[in-house]
């Protein structure tokens, strides 16, 4: 089992980008989803997290109308508009999967996609 997250680059603030994290492999559920992300010298925080139902929360730094979380099944996406310098971070996606019927759920995380917001 394994996340791909893409989506990552440079962009210029005020503007866009879409990251997208795939699972891959055989599992039987993937529970609930999300995006973290950790900027230079900083600790790992939560953007944002969807259960497999379609109920979104975000972390208390971020407000919902700038960044959207998005799901379609094993795929989870973000939408990130009016970006700012401030949101220059690796974001990594996590999922919690059940990989058989009869297992619990684990935490699996994608290998991080460098988002740069400069001019």
């Amino acid at each position: 089992v394994q996340l791909q997250a893409s989506g990552g680059g440079l962009v210029q603030p005020g503007g866009s980008l879409r990251l997208s994290c795939v699972v891959s492999g055989s599992i039987f559920r993937a529970n609930i989803m999300g995006w973290y992300r950790q900027a230079p010298g900083k600790q790992r925080e939560v953007v944002a997290t969807i259960t497999d139902d379609g109920s979104k929360n975000y972390g208390v730094s971020f407000v919902e109308d700038r960044f959207t979380i998005s799901r379609d099944k094993n795929t989870v996406y973000l939408q990130m508009n009016s970006l700012e310098p401030e949101d220059t971070a690796v974001y990594y996606c996590n999922a919690a999967i059940e990989q058989f019927p009869w297992s619990y759920e684990s935490p699996y995380w994608g290998q991080g996609t460098l988002v740069t917001v400069s001019s």
